[in-house]
């Protein structure tokens, strides 16, 4: 009977040990798959639809802001602004005390400077002051004109971070979900995975952030000083009826 107990002891400790050496050989199985799948793609993969919407739209907002800071090189320039062949034309029908042909001339090339010229010259007649109250009223018109596309980039840079901590605090959420669903290397694996997902979300958000804020800082000084240029050359082009 002792003989018998042993026996049937020994069988059942044999099959535990054999079990717990399949469900070892699956956690590795599973660990040494997802550390083999650890790159970047796999990592956005790993974070569900949640994730992969996360990386979506910092794409959209990297596309965005790149798109934003290009335009803003191209339009918002000095020459494009104020052109060479507009103040000299206006210079020189008001040498010849003709605001009828420097509206015209302004008509012809509309744009900031344009409008800012016309304000000041269809109320020349209402007297100084009067002109310089409507040179100041399109001057913040034209102003704000210019910002609008600039603040955009504003927008981006403080999407950016945002979407990227949304990212950080999904991939801890899951990080800390594994450690009381996984077991053995495959609980260190997903660990590694999920905290991954939430360092590259991060560093994505900053990485458009940072840039993003930069260029919005120096668009709107470079746009405010060429609406404050825009407004002297007008006012200095305005003394030229008084005398």
């Amino acid at each position: 009977m002792k003989k018998t107990v042993v026996f049937i002891m020994l069988i059942g400790l044999a099959f535990v040990a054999g079990a717990q050496d399949v469900v070892m050989t699956d956690a590795a199985a599973k660990a040494e798959t997802l550390s083999k799948g650890d790159g970047f793609f796999s990592v956005v993969a790993s974070g569900g639809f949640l994730g992969i919407v996360l990386w979506l739209s910092l794409a959209a907002l990297s596309v965005a802001g790149t798109h934003l800071i290009v335009d803003s090189f191209i339009k918002i320039r000095e020459k494009r602004i104020i052109p060479d062949e507009l103040t000299a034309g206006v210079r020189e029908a008001l040498g010849v005390k003709n605001i009828q042909q420097a509206l015209t001339l302004c008509g012809e090339e509309p744009g900031a400077l344009s409008n800012i010229l016309s304000a000041g010259f269809s109320n020349a007649g209402d007297g100084p002051e009067a002109a310089q109250d409507a040179i100041g009223a399109a001057a913040d018109l034209e102003s704000e004109k210019l910002l609008q596309r600039v603040n955009y980039l504003n927008v981006v840079g403080n999407l950016a971070p945002m979407l990227g901590l949304l990212g950080t605090v999904q991939g801890m959420i899951m990080a800390f979900a594994t450690l009381g669903t996984e077991a053995g290397a495959a609980k260190n694996a997903m660990l590694a995975t999920n905290i991954s997902q939430a360092l590259y979300t991060t560093a994505a958000g900053l990485v458009i952030a940072v840039p993003a804020l930069g260029f919005f800082s120096f668009f709107r000084n470079r746009a405010t000083k060429i609406i404050l240029s825009t407004e002297a050359l007008t006012m200095e082009l305005m003394k030229k009826l008084r005398k």
